[in-house]
């Protein structure tokens, strides 16, 4: 039940209407029994500046979660940032802080959960990263974190890829990146040992895969295939890459990690993960 006493969450993107965040962090208030909602707040790209100062306008807003389109936009408009969220230039958690707002990117931490569970040597394991926008820097530096020894990012566009190549070795510095046009593909396969997915290819809207089974089959022998991508579950590609014999992670786990490291920033309490995943399964089926 909502109250005038209510601490109001949320999140900001457009589209917004087919987020599970709701479900996951209403279901984490319930478990928690704290007096917070968890709403939806869709918000146009040229509308981004009046919302954010809008919503720190409201006493009871204390934070929100950022998606597509806003990410790296929402940067300049905040009071502070941490170093996490400068290192990978997006922000993807804001609560309020004595001057405004504070951004914080829990994407990295959600992306290394499941990783981090496999107790793999990571600095014999070269990644590949399909994509350049904000969830693609989240997963470089999540990379980075592992110790993975090269990381190479692939996108349609060179123009962009040089841009992004720029972007992430200045904010991040000291380490091997290399980026590439999608024609490199089948020969950078044949090297790594994580290919992940940062690109909408295999949402619903879009659901193809990135890679084609004969591309995913060149993959070393123990790989992983890594879409963050939640719905459909699975993806094509993770059909794919299943049916050719290799581990796969989903991204229902990044949701739920990086979900479960928001929370904790806004409330300074533990996240009940297990009530949370629940949830989600649940939303999904």
């Amino acid at each position: 039940m909502l109250r005038g006493t209510t601490q109001i969450l949320g999140i900001i993107g457009d589209p917004v209407t087919y987020s599970l965040s709701p479900v996951m962090h209403n279901a984490a208030f319930a478990e928690l029994g704290v007096d917070y909602a968890y709403l939806p707040f869709r918000i146009a790209e040229v509308d981004l500046v009046q919302a954010v100062q809008g919503l720190g306008a409201i006493a009871n807003v204390w934070g929100f979660n950022v998606t597509i389109p806003h990410k790296e936009a929402i940067l300049p408009l905040l009071a502070k940032v941490t170093d996490i969220a400068r290192a990978v230039g997006a922000v993807n958690t804001v609560k309020r802080c004595g001057e405004g707002w504070l951004g914080t990117n829990t994407d990295v931490a959600g992306f290394l959960a499941p990783l981090q569970s496999l107790h793999r040597d990571w600095s014999q394991t070269p990644a590949l990263v399909l994509g350049s926008g904000g969830a693609a820097k989240a997963v470089v530096a999540g990379c980075l974190q592992l110790g993975c020894p090269m990381i190479h990012a692939l996108g349609r566009d060179h123009k962009k890829m040089r841009r992004f190549h720029s972007q992430m070795t200045t904010q991040l510095r000291d380490f091997n990146l290399r980026v590439h046009t999608w024609q490199s593909v089948d020969n950078i396969l044949e090297v790594v040992g994580l290919v992940v997915n940062a690109t909408p290819l295999g949402m619903a809207s879009q659901p193809e895969s990135p890679l084609s089974l004969e591309q995913i089959k060149l993959l070393p022998q123990g790989a992983i295939a890594y879409d963050l991508i939640y719905t459909p579950r699975p993806t094509q590609f993770l059909q794919l890459a299943k049916q050719a014999g290799y581990e796969v992670i989903d991204g229902l786990e990044m949701l739920l990690y990086q979900g479960c490291a928001a929370l904790e920033f806004w409330l300074e309490h533990p996240a009940p993960t297990d009530r949370m995943r629940h949830a989600l399964i649940e939303a999904l089926a």
